[in-house]
């Protein structure tokens, strides 16, 4: 736990890391610690979107007609740069795991299932908006992945916290699925500029690389869900990826989607996919195949599959 950057250390802290930095005006005071009466941190980690949108700076610093701004600390356009948004309190995390916020403090690996919403993660994260679409589709310039990376970096530098205390939304809120990339690899490409001197060098331009799904895992949810009690969750990553994808494809109902768990009507909306490729019978059970699973996920463009 920490106390949070000032907006001159944030700044500092960016720029020592190789970051451009734009500046919004009035991001220095821009929070939401006194109309909500909570103070900004302890902070204990950073956490990661995409915007689900595009030339959306405006939208992060204004907010919405059903959140107020500021949505996140600072917003990075694919061809924009890095922009601080605010300083302060900010909406980005909403509730979340606090098991996980525990991990993140406590900088334990791997983190915990995000099966609860029980702690408000606006209180001690810091969160970065990654213009992209988020649907698998629209790629993440490499400059841009590489900046998000730095971003962290410098974060973790400045409180001197590891690559642990770096999570994706998508680990920390059930239901959520971004960022649109894969938070292992992010995280280890976080660990490799830590390791660097500070101001010797940054990060050669990367590209990110897609979530993964396990397919055993997926398949064992597939099989144990449906007969499992209310609220059981066997993988949830996995099933969100899925579910996402079947939405994408308009088999499943979003309204079905984003719980982590594989329950009779996922099961169903994955036999319809199966159909629609050919199989039948058996082998159109709602329970997913290499096969399938493969091309679900090459059609959304959402995740690969590891077995």
């Amino acid at each position: 736990m920490a106390t949070p950057l000032t907006a001159d250390r944030m700044l500092a802290a960016l720029r020592a890391e190789g970051l451009t930095v734009h500046e919004h005006t009035g991001w220095r005071t821009h929070n939401r610690d006194t109309v909500t009466g909570k103070t900004f941190g302890p902070v204990i980690g950073v956490l990661i979107h995409h915007t689900a949108g595009q030339n959306d700076r405006e939208i992060c610093y204004n907010g919405r007609p059903d959140l107020p701004g500021p949505l996140c600390h600072a917003w990075l356009g694919k061809t924009a740069g890095l922009w601080t948004i605010g300083n302060g309190r900010a909406n980005h995390a909403g509730l979340v795991d606090l098991d996980v916020l525990n991990a993140l403090r406590d900088e334990k690996s791997p983190l915990p299932r995000d099966d609860q919403a029980n702690a408000d993660g606006n209180d001690v994260l810091y969160g970065l908006e990654i213009e992209n679409r988020g649907n698998g589709q629209d790629p993440y310039p490499p400059d841009q992945y590489r900046q998000a990376v730095l971003w962290a970096a410098a974060i973790c530098r400045a409180h001197g916290w590891t690559e642990k205390s770096v999570a994706g939304h998508k680990e920390v809120q059930p239901g959520k699925i971004d960022p649109s990339f894969d938070m292992d690899d992010f995280r280890t490409d976080v660990r490799i500029q830590l390791a660097k001197p500070v101001g010797t060098g940054t990060l050669p331009v990367g590209t990110p690389t897609k979530p993964r799904v396990d397919l055993s895992r997926l398949a064992a949810a597939a099989r144990t869900d449906p007969g499992a009690r209310q609220g059981h969750i066997t993988y949830m990553t996995g099933v969100n990826l899925t579910e996402a994808a079947l939405v994408k494809v308009g088999y499943l109902s979003r309204t079905y989607a984003g719980d982590g768990s594989f329950g009779t009507t996922t099961v169903a909306a994955y036999a319809r996919w199966q159909k629609s490729l050919g199989y039948t019978g058996p082998a159109a059970d709602g329970i997913p195949g290499m096969t399938s699973l493969t091309k679900l996920g090459a059609k959304t463009g959402l995740f690969t599959v590891v077995a």
